[in-house]
């Protein structure tokens, strides 16, 4: 996948897509031979979601997560004019990939279970889809 991103003046080029979800495009990219994720943001339509300003909205969410101990990617960066955010690439397989290969174990639905009792402590409502999710190796 040829394609580059000028983010903020620096330029990020995508080596391939991790996934998209109702908010933007996640793209594996590198700048300086360092890995990160670089979030396009899109304005597709959701028949079942109504979105304000998604970039104050993860911005706002991620201060909010940062506040409790719920571990999560580092946010480097923001673009509000090209609308991207660059956040920490995470090296390991997603749960979706550990169910589908047979690999889950219990230790990892107890984390899950404590982010979810983080989550609520703190009112916060978490998109719990198991491709959002990667084990640190």
């Amino acid at each position: 996948m040829e394609k580059s991103f000028l983010v903020n003046g620096k330029e990020y080029h995508v080596l391939k897509l991790l996934g998209y979800g109702k908010s933007g495009y996640s793209y594996l990219a590198e700048y300086e031979e360092n890995l990160v994720v670089l979030k396009k943001i899109h304005h597709e339509p959701c028949s079942y979601y109504t979105f304000g300003d998604k970039l104050d909205a993860e911005k706002y969410n991620y201060g909010r997560i940062l506040n409790t101990n719920i571990r999560m990617p580092k946010m480097y960066e923001i673009d509000f004019e090209n609308e991207i955010i660059i956040k920490e690439y995470i090296d390991g397989p997603t749960i979706y990939d550990l169910v589908l290969n047979d690999e889950m174990q219990d230790v990892y639905l107890e984390q899950v279970r404590e982010m979810a009792d983080l989550a609520k402590k703190h009112n916060l409502n978490i998109d719990y889809f198991p491709t959002n999710y990667c084990l640190r190796k």
